[in-house]
């Protein structure tokens, strides 16, 4: 993921957490907000040493940015976003993954319609 589509400092971080809005699964939280400097939007990754060692933190972190980059079309611009790593999280597969962060970001709204429309059936 390139480094401008990155949340690296504090005030950021702390900004998104007091002034933004969050949901939550089970193995993932979002805290997001509006930003109209983000373009298209950033992230940032957080991974507390509760859910193991460096190893398995830098290894969630690389997953989850791998994710998003390959979903990057499907998220709404302008908006600045942390994406909070749970325990349960590190026993995932990557699709299994996936599957987690995508319903945890589109139950946020930050995802962009499919614009798929289903054609109706004739009877």
């Amino acid at each position: 993921m390139h480094r401008k589509l990155r949340l690296r400092n504090r005030e950021d971080f702390s900004r998104i957490y007091r002034g933004g809005k969050s949901f939550a699964n089970g193995q993932f939280v979002v805290y997001w907000s509006k930003q109209p400097s983000a373009e298209p939007f950033r992230l940032g990754v957080s991974a507390s040493k509760k859910i193991g060692n460096a190893v398995v933190r830098n290894r969630m972190r690389r997953m989850i940015k791998e994710i998003v980059r390959h979903q990057a079309n499907r998220i709404v611009p302008k908006t600045d976003f942390i994406l909070i790593v749970r325990k349960p999280a590190t026993m995932m597969k990557m699709k299994e993954m996936e599957k987690s962060v995508l319903h945890v970001l589109k139950k946020a709204g930050l995802l962009k319609s499919s614009g798929h429309v289903k054609e109706k059936q004739a009877d």
